[in-house]
């Protein structure tokens, strides 16, 4: 009589939202570089009541990685095509842009930070066509370590 063992396998396939959350962190370094450099860290901090940029680039790193795991998820469909994922992250960029930086980010600011920044709601000038820029770029930094992760990379 033999008797069979079941062992554990080593080999997993990462799920589509554990690689997207590694391909935002990696999108949202890059984002926050450019963020860095003009100065938006601290108003970033500010979401959570600190005035610092190391702890707004933090906060802009969990803002990430949740916005890479939600487009790991709904891009992998089309997981393996290049031309589509990077269609949808940059799209996904504009849509984050919209989102975050026009409608929550200036309606949370003006609870933690200043009640005037409810007046900055769908409001688009020079510092919002910098943030547009960055997030399309987080969109397509994503995209590309998407494709990398999932071995696609071309």
């Amino acid at each position: 009589m033999t008797a069979t063992i079941a062992a554990p396998t080593t080999a997993r396939s990462d799920s589509p939202v554990r690689i997207g959350v590694f391909a935002g962190l990696a999108g949202g370094v890059v984002f926050g570089l450019l963020m860095a450099g003009v100065g938006m860290l601290p108003t970033v901090g500010m979401l959570i009541g600190v005035d610092n940029a190391f702890v707004g680039f933090l906060v802009h790193l969990v803002v990430s990685a949740i916005a890479g795991g939600l487009f790991g998820l709904i891009s992998r469909k089309v997981a393996d095509k290049m031309v589509p994922v990077y269609a949808m992250s940059a799209l996904y960029g504009v849509v984050w842009w919209l989102l975050g930086a026009l409608i929550v980010m200036p309606l949370w600011l003006s609870v933690t930070a200043d009640s005037a920044m409810s007046d900055m709601v769908f409001v688009v000038g020079n510092a919002q066509w910098v943030s547009l820029f960055g997030h399309v770029f987080f969109g397509w930094v994503t995209g590309a370590t998407l494709l990398a992760l999932r071995g696609h990379a071309r």
